[in-house]
């Protein structure tokens, strides 16, 4: 069977206590990074397990192998870096061959980053739009922002700290002056929520060095 585990975005008291049980009995955890898993699993006091690296550029060619294995009954587990797996995550195609081959998965819920944002932001929670990282083209990443100008739904995007001032920026030549929410470090020690317009959060972040992954939530276009 297949476990599809959310981890912990930042604080490790996170887990759940499903997430331990499903770990600790596992054949085989599937990550991208094995070496961060095995510290992943040494923090959470879970004995070593065999791991098998498993990324956007290599899926394709691990599916197989993985197929087999749950067909011979064994229990592996799918861990994301942080968050919930195949939210910009790889293991869709992986869900795609498990529902093609008959084979049972389920979903362990969890932290995620995407809803941990909409909480924070202070900006309208009953329907919002995810757009995961915007393309890095800019030709593509402008007419994906502009697909999207005159929705009335909260959006909310993954950023890089190195290029989130220049996203705000397109963002506002794009879909005008709009309040918005800076969440990065999110349930860790340094965990910061920046909120404002978004020339406000401009200012405040071009004054200084931005370290950790960005969730970025702007509010919906207002009604005419």
């Amino acid at each position: 069977m297949l476990y599809i585990v959310a981890t912990p975005i930042g604080n490790l008291k996170d887990i759940s206590l499903r997430a331990l049980e499903v770990l600790t009995k596992a054949d085989l955890v599937l990550t991208e990074d094995t070496r961060k898993g095995g510290l992943f699993l040494k923090g959470l006091n879970i004995p070593k397990k065999p791991f098998l690296s498993f990324y956007e550029h290599n899926e394709t060619k691990r599916i197989p192998q993985i197929i087999r294995l749950l067909k011979q009954g064994k229990e592996i587990v799918l861990l994301s870096q942080a968050g919930s797996p195949l939210i910009s995550d790889p293991g869709f195609k992986l869900v795609r061959k498990c529902i093609e081959e008959g084979i049972f998965f389920t979903s362990l819920p969890g932290p995620s980053a995407v809803i941990n944002a909409v909480v924070l932001s202070g900006l309208a929670s009953d329907s919002f739009l995810f757009l995961g990282f915007l393309p890095r083209k800019k030709g593509k990443r402008i007419r994906k922002i502009e697909e999207f100008k005159k929705f009335p739904y909260t959006l909310v995007i993954f950023e890089s700290p190195q290029r989130i001032e220049d996203t705000l920026k397109e963002l506002r030549a794009i879909l005008g002056e709009r309040r918005a929410c800076i969440c990065r470090e999110m349930t860790k020690i340094y965990e910061e929520v920046l909120r404002g317009d978004i020339s406000q959060l401009i200012d405040s972040i071009s004054k200084r060095k931005v370290r950790g992954e960005c969730t970025l939530v702007i509010e919906g276009a207002k009604g005419k």
